[in-house]
């Protein structure tokens, strides 16, 4: 049996000056990291971490800790694989955050002698034979049987049972048509009735893993969730890039279950967290953490495992840890339906609005669990062909959604408009030069060497699909090695260059020579850094010319044109479709509605007309309504619509879309605080006016006129949330009248 040998322990202050050192290149390699929801994280007590996807191999349980520890001040030790551990800089670094390895059979799977099949895949698909097979040393009971990966899957199954050198007794028979081709060497299958032995087939090769011994590691797991501690495993079992989540492992159950039968009154808590990326493998990318509602085990399921009944037990909180990572993640069946559903976001979301990344993900989840539960309907059928073909057109044009709208633009706008951005981005491209031919070593090593671990990570996966979940790793790791040593020769170069001629005479003779190592190893990461912030500008710029080129080019000026109408038609369409079936999937829609419908009150009248997308201008008025929120229940919110200029008019710029975020409930950090001033309350102040607290009479009084006040409150409420919907657009701000009423009280 393999084991684990070694179970580190956390020190503090390593941790966390380690966790500072990998911030700084966590922020680097991001643009941005947005945690929502993290005041559900237990400030205190035992919790395990159940975070999912893992998309990013080493640098999901990064980012996870880092927001943990500026967040709730938790530290945590995560739940790793051991062959990870085994690697030099990796496992040393994980050592010091206390990681907990965890061997894993796939890892130590070997190839087997002979060949494998299945002799009777109807009567009996639990029993395999082999040809020139010696099951008797290579395998075990509560070993693994592996096939060869095709079509991007991987048959695996578990050894009940040993029967001889050349037969086996499985656990469970193996899944998947491509499984039982290569067991019975059939094409085609016509169904489970045709399923036969091919006559003459030899069988196919195979790897046997062995059993993984795992009480070293679910002791280290109890041991530290019983003093108080914070563990976070990834249930998936490994890193991977598809867009679903994968069949979670039984272990996180096994450890929360563990834990509580050895303390059951330790309040252990299980938190899911969803990993929520924008193109994870890229540079400058973004991505959103969400903190699922703290689930604790209940007793009828710690008395089910302790009674005996562990895999009853398991199963069933297994099957709700899931259901909790669902909820906090964004699931699609393939790449191109996720394509589709950001599409349909996109086209959801109102004209010019720039979203906050954390409503983006939870629009981008609605939109997914609606697909999941409407896929077959004709109407999202044939809504899906036709944002597919409107995608299609986009890449071949080379432009983005947010473009088209850049085709009504007049000639002498779309001339002027690129002229000066041409500018800007010749000023910029000098001010980038100097940093990018610095880094460019850095760049290229990163980029060639994550490309190499990517195709041997997608060798040795079952999986993968295209490795890209060890991209962003691999280029981290490479920059921290790499980087050093490239500063460190344009530190000794200049050294050099100052001892032959004090650069050219222009370091003063008083300046000591010695000084000019230091200060290279200054400037140069800091011309480096402003590269990396005047690029990022650069490359906004150069995104938005190919649509301007395309306005002045009179061949394609029409494309753009019929473009831009199939876009409001797209809008039409699923803003209709929303607003259908909506209502049907939550029950919430409307109280709770994350975009504004523009279309309610009248404001497009004609979806062949390109003006017509515009939001109503409406009278400021504060109501006051309650948010069905996914976990928290019911929260009484402050709802102000202002008197101001919509937002279909006047875009927001790129910085101010996230002002003022942590005060918006659907996203923020923390809890909104309730504003001094119940909105609403105004109906209810003139109850109060004149009335003092001078005599012991004047107390009935007072308490029978709040309650009174209190009562027309509410029914206000109940009047004003029956008008429509509403819109997240602010919270907690005084409304006219409430400081009357606190000077009456």
């Amino acid at each position: 049996m393999a084991g684990n040998e070694y179970v580190p322990k956390m020190i503090p202050w390593i941790y966390d000056l380690i966790l500072w050192t990998m911030s700084i290149l966590v922020d680097l390699f991001f643009r941005e990291v947005h945690p929502r929801g993290s005041w559900r994280v237990p400030r205190r007590g035992p919790v395990l971490f159940v975070a999912a996807p893992h998309a990013n191999q080493f640098v999901d349980p990064l980012i996870l800790m880092r927001i943990l520890w500026i967040e709730a001040r938790r530290r945590v030790s995560s739940v790793i694989a051991a062959k990870s551990m085994g690697r030099r800089f990796v496992g040393t670094v994980s050592g010091w955050f206390g990681s907990i390895p965890v061997g894993r059979a796939l890892d130590l799977a070997k190839p087997g002698t002979g060949k494998i099949y299945l002799p009777r895949p109807m009567d009996d698909p639990l029993v395999v034979r082999g040809v020139g097979t010696d099951f008797e040393k290579q395998a075990q009971k509560g070993g693994l049987l592996v096939l060869p990966t095709i079509n991007k899957n991987t048959g695996q199954a578990e050894i009940a049972e040993v029967l001889g050198p050349g037969k086996i007794r499985l656990k469970k028979e193996f899944k998947g048509e491509d499984a039982m081709k290569q067991l019975t060497g059939m094409n085609g299958l016509g169904g489970s009735k045709d399923l036969k032995l091919v006559d003459g087939y030899e069988g196919t090769a195979y790897k046997i893993a062995p059993k993984v011994d795992q009480s070293k590691a679910y002791d280290a797991v109890f041991a530290s969730l019983k003093s108080g501690g914070c563990v976070c495993i990834f249930p998936e079992g490994g890193s991977h890039d598809r867009t679903e989540l994968l069949p979670l492992k039984p272990g996180v159950a096994i450890m929360a279950l563990g834990s509580l039968a050895e303390s059951p009154d330790s309040g252990l808590k299980i938190v899911p967290c969803g990993m929520n990326y924008f193109h994870a493998h890229k540079f400058r990318s973004r991505a959103v953490v969400e903190f699922g509602t703290p689930m604790e085990v209940s007793h009828e399921l710690q008395d089910l495992y302790r009674s005996g009944e562990k895999r009853e037990a398991t199963r069933q909180l297994l099957e709700q840890i899931y259901q909790g990572l669902l909820a906090v993640t964004v699931t699609s069946p393939d790449y191109d339906t996720l394509m589709v559903i950001q599409a349909v976001r996109r086209l959801y979301k109102p004209k010019g609005k720039q979203l906050p990344l954390p409503m983006i993900i939870e629009l981008n989840r609605r939109l997914a669990l609606g697909y999941q539960h409407y896929k077959d309907e004709p109407r999202v059928v044939n809504l899906k062909k036709e944002v597919t073909a409107y995608n299609q057109k986009l890449w071949l044009l080379g432009i983005r959604d947010h473009q088209v709208e850049n085709a009504k633009l007049s000639t002498p706008v779309i001339l002027f408009r690129l002229v000066y951005r041409l500018m800007k981005l010749a000023l910029l491209t000098i001010g980038t030069l100097p940093g990018l031919i610095l880094f460019a070593p850095v760049f290229v090593a990163a980029k060639a060497i994550s490309i190499k671990k990517s195709r041997e990570a997608l060798a040795a996966s079952t999986v993968k699909l295209q490795g890209r979940d060890v991209v962003a790793t691999w280029k981290l790791l490479v920059a921290m090695v790499v980087s050093p040593l490239v500063y460190t020769f344009y530190a000794l170069c200049l050294l050099w260059w100052a001892y032959e001629n004090r650069v050219q005479g222009w370091v003063p003779g008083w300046v000591p020579l010695w000084t000019a190592f230091p200060l290279g190893y200054i400037v140069f990461p800091m011309v480096t850094f402003a590269a990396l912030r005047i690029g990022e500008i650069g490359m906004d710029i150069l995104k938005s010319l190919p649509p301007l080129v395309l306005c002045l080019n009179p061949t394609s000026s029409n494309t753009l044109v019929k473009l831009r109408k199939k876009r409001v038609h797209l809008i039409h369409e699923v803003t209709e479709l929303i607003n259908t079936f909506g209502p049907e999937l939550f029950d919430d829609f409307e109280h709770a509605r994350l975009v504004t419908d523009p279309f309610k009150q009248g404001a497009v009248q004609d979806p062949d007309s390109p003006e017509s997308l515009t939001l109503p201008r409406e009278p400021q008025r504060s109501t006051s309504t309650k948010i069905q929120g996914e976990d928290a229940g019911l929260v009484d919110r402050p709802i102000v619509e202002r008197n101001e200029p919509s937002l279909a008019h006047d875009p927001l710029p790129r910085n101010e879309s996230f002002h003022d975020i942590s005060n918006m409930g659907i996203f923020a950090s923390r809890p909104a605080s309730r504003s001094r001033s119940r909105p609403g309350s105004q109906g209810g102040a003139s109850a109060f006016k004149g009335l003092t607290m001078t005599t012991k009479e004047n107390l009935d009084e007072v308490s029978k006129r709040i309650r009174g006040a209190m009562h027309e409150r509410g029914k206000q409420r109940e009047r004003t949330r029956s008008e429509g919907s509403w819109e997240l657009t602010g919270s907690g701000t005084e409304t006219p009248g409430s400081e009357e009423v606190k000077k009456d009280i």
